[in-house]
């Protein structure tokens, strides 16, 4: 039997059928899949055989996934969702702040897996003008370099009908630090979802997990699920460790870097030090923003084990 597993508790799998059943389903100890180290073995979104006994048996190949460190197991990697058309990283430059460096490793992960991302900046009505204009300029900066951005406030509804269309008919994953209002936003775009929100923790001025577990929601009950699309919702991060990333690649992971990086005076350019790098000179001539370089470089250190355990 064949199905999608739309719901992963951390020991239960939930499966629907190609023919409209829900199983509770278990994997094998001993499941893995060739050539991944991860702790999830199955991931929402994941297309998969269940056999005799709701054991998953088998899953198909995946079109991609989105994929970060293990926050205990440094060898080891996490896969938040398998088989995405897209991913929304939501955003708020105050309570909490979301800081540049996890938004450049979220997108340097998705662009490694082929996964388009849309940044969502949520909170607006909470801003001071600073706040605004500090939202802005970071606005200016990811739409410069390519990516769609849209400013919601999921907290009044603001802006939250314009986000729709870009949901009808694909798997969304959903993902952003704790405490940005995912389970708000998907409360207002789903309104029979009802996920549990938390307020802000004002000790530290960062979120308060509510999500414990992944899980495809779809958008419309009335409709199928193939026809409106679903969103994933995902824990909330703390820190997004990159997995698996080869320094070669690197570069390509950061368009505005890439498209510099043509012009580098050698081929296996680090655009750390070396002569002729173009990279280093859009960087000094302010082409490329100096978080984004930031960002690169510290991906760059990712070699060292414990880099991942800090709050980026």
């Amino acid at each position: 039997m064949k199905g999608l597993v739309i719901k992963n508790t951390g020991s239960w799998y939930t499966v629907l059928t190609d023919d409209g059943q829900l199983l509770d389903c278990k994997v094998k100890g001993n499941f893995r899949i060739k050539g991944i180290r991860s702790t999830n073995p199955v991931a929402v979104g994941d297309r998969v055989t269940v056999g005799e006994g709701n054991w998953i048996t088998e899953i198909e190949d995946r079109r991609n996934y989105i994929i970060r460190k293990s926050i205990n197991l440094s060898k080891q990697s996490h896969i938040l969702a398998a088989n995405v058309d897209q991913a929304m990283l939501i955003i708020t430059v105050s309570k909490p702040e979301t800081s540049t460096t996890f938004i450049d490793r979220f997108l340097a992960s998705a662009e490694a897996y082929r996964v388009p991302v849309i940044l969502i900046f949520n909170k607006r009505d909470i801003l001071d003008e600073d706040e605004e204009r500090l939202q802005q300029m970071m606005i200016q900066l990811y739409e410069t370099v390519g990516y769609e951005c849209h400013v919601v406030s999921a907290g009044t509804g603001e802006g939250v009908e314009e986000l729709r269309p870009l949901l009808e008919g694909k798997i969304t994953l959903l993902s952003g630090n704790s405490g940005v209002g995912k389970s708000t936003l998907i409360n207002r775009l789903v309104p029979h979802a009802n996920q549990r929100t938390a307020e802000i923790s004002d000790a530290h001025n960062t979120g308060m997990h509510t999500t414990t577990f992944s899980e495809m929601i779809p958008l419309s009950p009335q409709l199928s699920p193939l026809t409106s699309g679903y969103l994933i919702d995902t824990p909330g991060i703390k820190g997004f460790g990159t997995f698996d990333m080869e320094r070669e690649e690197l570069t390509s992971y950061f368009k505005e870097i890439f498209e510099f990086s043509k012009q580098c005076k050698f081929s296996d350019c680090t655009h750390t030090h070396e002569p002729g790098c173009a990279v280093l000179k859009a960087v000094e001539d302010h082409y490329i923003a100096q978080s984004r370089y930031q960002s690169y470089l510290s991906m760059l250190d990712d070699k060292d084990e414990n880099k991942y355990r800090e709050a980026y």
